[in-house]
Order: structure tokens, then C-alpha cells, then sequence
């Protein structure tokens, strides 16, 4: 028996002209993931990757692997001929790896992408499954709700295989695009940006901070999350921007129940011009419909006014609760939480605005030598890589 693992793609598949690109791209993803612990061999037939290595390492390429978008499973995987004798043989040795219990329920499903064989699939199944039954006295046949399924992919070779692991799925990272995420030090932007990736986006990040009147600490948590993030999205480069001269300016020159919406639309512009500069196509926010004050629906429209570039809010219908179970599974929610307060909160009013006029908005920047603060804050910003 020759063991592999052997890697199943979603979305990919649905892709026409531009499958072989998808296909190479989650591939080039797959092979930059698991360089360190290395493979031996990697092929691909009928829509699936196969990865020759050392059975030792399935576990730990199992978790690198379904880190990369655009995978719907990884399962460890037993080559043999495809002849019914060796995959009846197969079938039931696979089961001593799994079988722990006794009185457990099990069923067969083969595909057959060589239509040449002898049997058809549920003549194939049935065949298997008859022949596992005698060799195991204590398993039952269910193929409505068993409790574990015995795969067969009859192609050139037999595939055999009971164990599987769900990947994320999505599309494979750099397939849908560059998109700058908007990083704060909260539980949403670092959830934006993985959904965003997940859709096949690379992502790269900008940072909002206002040190001295935020602490080196809090900018330190921004990092971190970006660390976090980039296990999923690959290398990131954090733009960081330093916001204290413009928050000053705020307070000195406009009405104070303005000064998140002044704010925002100030970090959409900086973002637009970073975009420009290095060929970003959106930018990516943390926003959820009605969740604090700019996130009304009249605050995000006068918002949407300042940005060259389309915003993109993948969490916007999204409840805090799913939010946060997002969070969790991509490791990402204790660092979050941790009590450091960003540029936003420091500066929020007591009574903010959440039905702003345009006009009204316009007429407050009047005030402000907006040009001028932008390229000054672009001119000292802080340019991070995170690997």
C-alpha cells in the first residue's frame, strides 16, 4: 500500500477558462506552506492533488495545508490497483487504522472517473461494502448517518481513503485581486480580512494610530494581529500611520460630535493615495451595519464619498456573535481583546453624530488644511513586513 495525501478543491472547479490558474495558484500556495517540513513527490489527476511524504509528517502538513484558500478537504489516502481483489483488500485493511469501537455503522462511496471498469459505482459499493461486513462482524451498514464512510476513486489507480479534514475553502489567495485592509486593534478588521482573502484577495494592511496619545503598546497589538492574519494571507505589508496631528486638528477647527465621521474620512483618503501609490484595487473595512456611530447607513455613504476605491465591507450583515466565532478559529480573538485602546476610541465623542449631510461634513473641512495633513502623515509613516 502506498500512502498519500491527497488535497480536493471547491469553487476552483467551477471556474472555466481560468480553472488551470486557480489551480495553480492554490498549488503554488499549497508547496509555499508546506516547504518546511518538505514532500517527496506532487501530481495532480482528475481534479485532485496527491502528495507523496512521510506518513510522520500527514498531521503536520494536514495543518499547514488547510490554512491555504480554495481546499474543501485533505484526507490521507491508500494507492492500489485498481482491481476489485486489491480494493476489496485495501478496503478492509484501511479499516484497522480507523475502527477504535465496536458496533459502529459505516458505508461505501466510489466514483469512477475511469468508466471502464467492470462495475458501476453502486454495483462497486455494494461489492465493498458485502466484503467488509465479512471481515468485520461488528460493523453495520448505514448509508444514511454512518459513522464513517469507506471512499473509493477508481482512476488510473484505485484511491482509497476514510479519513478527511476540512479545509477552508473560498478561493485560492491572489486569484481575486489586491486589496488594502483598514487594521485596526479590534476583533472585526483581522475577520474582514481573512473573508476577504478567503474570496481569493491578497491583502495588505494599513494602521491608524495617534502615538504619544495611544500607546506603543497598542500599535504592538495592530502588529501581532497582522501576524496572525498573515498565516492565512501569506507575506503582508502593514502600512503604519501616524493620525495625531489630524486629530488635533479636528478638535481645534470642527464640531466634536463630527469627529469619527472627520476621522474616517480621513483614513479612506491616506488609503486611496496608498492605494494608488502601490496598486491596491479596494479597500477592505471591519464594518457591521448599525454596530457604533459611523456605522449607519448615512455614516458609510458620506464615508464612501471620500475613497477613490471601492470599500469593501465583507462583515456587514454579519451579527457580533458570528463575528467573534470567526475570531476564535483564526486565532485571532484573544490578542483583540486584549485592553489597549486605538485612535478611535481615544478620540470618540460622548454624543457623536449618525445621520451626517454630506454638506454639513464638507463644510466642516473647510476648516482644515486637509492636503497638507494627509502627505505630511503619508511622509512619516512607518512601513512594516510581516512575514
Amino acid at each position: 500500500m502506498q500512502w498519500l495525501l491527497a488535497v480536493s478543491f471547491g469553487e476552483i472547479f467551477l471556474k472555466g477558462r481560468n480553472r488551470n490558474t486557480f489551480y495553480k495558484t492554490a498549488t503554488n500556495n499549497i508547496k509555499r506552506n508546506i516547504k518546511d517540513i518538505g514532500y517527496e513527490d506532487m501530481y495532480s489527476e482528475s481534479s485532485k492533488l496527491y502528495i507523496k511524504a512521510n506518513r510522520k509528517d500527514f498531521d503536520r502538513l494536514t495543518e499547514e495545508i488547510k490554512k491555504v484558500f480554495g481546499i474543501v478537504y485533505i484526507s490521507e489516502v491508500v494507492k492500489c490497483e485498481k482491481t476489485l481483489e486489491d480494493i476489496s483488500k485495501t478496503s478492509k485493511e484501511m479499516i484497522k487504522y480507523y475502527e477504535k469501537e465496536k458496533d459502529l455503522t459505516f458505508k461505501v462511496e466510489s466514483k469512477r472517473t475511469d468508466k471502464s471498469f467492470s462495475l458501476t459505482s453502486p454495483e462497486l459499493n455494494a461489492k465493498i461494502g458485502a466484503d467488509i461486513l465479512k471481515g468485520y462482524n461488528d460493523l453495520k451498514v448505514d448509508i444514511h448517518n454512518p459513522d464513517f464512510t469507506v471512499f473509493i476513486d477508481v482512476k488510473s489507480s484505485a484511491y482509497i481513503y476514510i479519513k478527511r479534514t476540512r479545509g477552508l475553502g473560498g478561493l485560492p489567495l491572489g486569484s481575486s485581486g489586491e486589496g488594502l485592509l483598514l487594521l485596526s486593534g479590534g476583533i472585526d478588521s483581522p475577520v474582514a480580512g481573512f473573508m476577504m482573502a478567503k474570496r481569493g484577495m491578497n491583502i495588505n494592511a494599513i494602521h491608524f494610530h495617534s502615538y504619544p496619545f495611544t500607546s506603543k503598546r497598542a500599535h504592538q497589538k495592530a502588529m501581532d494581529l497582522a501576524k496572525i492574519l498573515s498565516k492565512y494571507t501569506g507575506k503582508m505589508t502593514v502600512y503604519s500611520i501616524n493620525l495625531a496631528e489630524i486629530y488635533k486638528a479636528i478638535s481645534k477647527n470642527c464640531p466634536r460630535r463630527e469627529t469619527t465621521i472627520l476621522s474616517r474620512r480621513f483614513m479612506m483618503r491616506i488609503a486611496s493615495k496608498i492605494s494608488e501609490k502601490y496598486e491596491y484595487q479596494a479597500l477592505i473595512t471591519g464594518e457591521s451595519l448599525g454596530q457604533v456611530a459611523s456605522q449607519t447607513i448615512e455614516s458609510m455613504s458620506v464615508i464612501n464619498e471620500s475613497s477613490k476605491y471601492p470599500i469593501l465591507r465583507p462583515l456587514i450583515a454579519m451579527d457580533k456573535k458570528d463575528i467573534i466565532e470567526i475570531s476564535e478559529k483564526i486565532g485571532s480573538y484573544e490578542k483583540a481583546i486584549e485592553p489597549y485602546d486605538d485612535c478611535c476610541s481615544i478620540f470618540a465623542p460622548d454624543s457623536p453624530v449618525t445621520k451626517p449631510k454630506l454638506k454639513y461634513i464638507e463644510k466642516s473641512e473647510e476648516n482644515l488644511d486637509i492636503e497638507s495633513l494627509e502627505d505630511e502623515a503619508i511622509n512619516n509613516m512607518e512601513i512594516i513586513e510581516i512575514a
